[in-house]
């Protein structure tokens, strides 16, 4: 049997080591651990990195698509309310795939907190 990326598995939400058990409590927030194969969720550190570069992203391409339909039929100032939802969901639809490609990424390069050899 292949084995399945990391991209795959994040798109899937499910365990970076065995894809089966799940990687998500809710929405956003992880299991404690794989209940498939065990794995402690809680000693990976995802942060706010995944938010951080959503939040960049989505902003950038937002940004660009507001100034192309201003250039292109010049609306009213009110049709531009329409980016404060379309922001917003593709900011919160993209965090768990963030949240979960990261802590894959995470696994997969076996990252841990650096330190400072004395």
């Amino acid at each position: 049997m292949a084995e399945t990326s990391p991209l795959a598995k994040a798109l899937k939400g499910s365990c970076p080591r065995c894809g089966q058990g799940h990687l998500f409590q809710s929405w956003v927030r992880f299991e404690p651990r794989c209940r498939a194969c065990s794995l402690d969720f809680d000693s990976f550190n995802v942060g706010d990195g995944p938010a951080a570069f959503l939040i960049l992203i989505v902003g950038a391409i937002l940004t660009v698509m507001a100034i192309f339909v201003d250039l292109t039929w010049s609306p009213p100032w009110w049709v531009h309310l329409v980016w404060i939802p379309v922001g917003l969901a593709l900011t919160v639809g993209g965090l768990r795939t963030a949240k979960a490609w990261l802590i894959a990424q995470e696994f997969v390069h076996r990252a841990r907190e650096g330190k400072i050899a004395p």
